[in-house]
């Protein structure tokens, strides 16, 4: 069996008239923690979408454990055990934390028959997913919102977590909260690839790193060798870490 638990092949994605990704080489490894970086418009959104199916890959090739997955339907991708978690979260906003959680759980019809054991695991990475289950999700502040929609992500098993900007505008006491989660996910054997922009974030989480700029990957390599190169960071990044 393959290390790279998804690999991307020279992946071309076109959004109506406008070229966005042009030939994206990425591998995420398997039981690692994979950071997309790069400046505004690089195309690391469009890149989670079109691994999700969300977008059409118009040349190239995305393969998710050995299986080729560029032209299926979201939904199959998602049934291969692949969970997204979008840049704004997709919270059912009048829907109860306890409702959006049950819709993310397919395998349990209601919400006695969720499994008891992987929520108690949950509530001990957010507290606060067990302390709002029965308030409205729209009532709950951004940093709640994006622990519920991890968590919502991982009700049932998946091998691989994409999460797009999970520490977007939240405060550092729960950004510091979202890496131990992760950070715990990871240990329990889950793959992750985030997309980032917090360089102190990414800096403690990655194992691997792959660097977008223009819709390439330019660079790819392990994320302490790049935190540790300031010349490389401010050539890629235009910042230091």
């Amino acid at each position: 069996m393959s290390d790279n638990l998804l690999t991307l092949e020279g992946v071309h994605t076109h959004i109506g008239a406008y070229h966005i990704l042009h030939g994206v080489d990425l591998v995420v490894p398997r039981g690692q923690l994979t950071m997309l970086l790069g400046r505004n418009g690089a195309g690391k959104t469009t890149t989670l979408r079109t691994i999700m199916g969300l977008w059409q890959a118009s040349q190239g090739r995305v393969s998710f454990g050995g299986q080729e997955i560029t032209t299926k339907p979201t939904p199959q991708i998602a049934h291969l055990g692949i969970a997204y978690v979008p840049e704004n979260m997709g919270i059912f906003a009048d829907l109860t934390v306890k409702e959006n959680m049950l819709l993310a759980a397919r395998s349990a019809p209601s919400a006695a028959q969720m499994d008891e054991q992987r929520l108690q695991w949950i509530f001990k990475l957010f507290p606060a997913v067990e302390k709002f289950w029965n308030h409205p999700a729209g009532k709950l502040s951004g940093g709640q919102k994006q622990m519920l929609a991890v968590s919502r992500a991982i009700v049932e098993p998946r091998e691989l977590l994409i999460v797009d900007e999970p520490s977007k505008g939240l405060a550092p006491s729960i950004i510091n909260n979202m890496i131990e989660a992760f950070q715990q996910l990871k240990q329990s054997g889950v793959t992750i690839l985030l997309v980032e922009q917090n360089i102190n974030f990414a800096k403690r989480l990655g194992d691997t790193v792959a660097v977008m700029d223009n819709g390439r990957v330019v660079h790819a390599g392990s994320m302490q060798a790049l935190s540790q190169d300031e010349a490389l960071q401010q050539s890629l990044l235009g910042l230091s870490l």
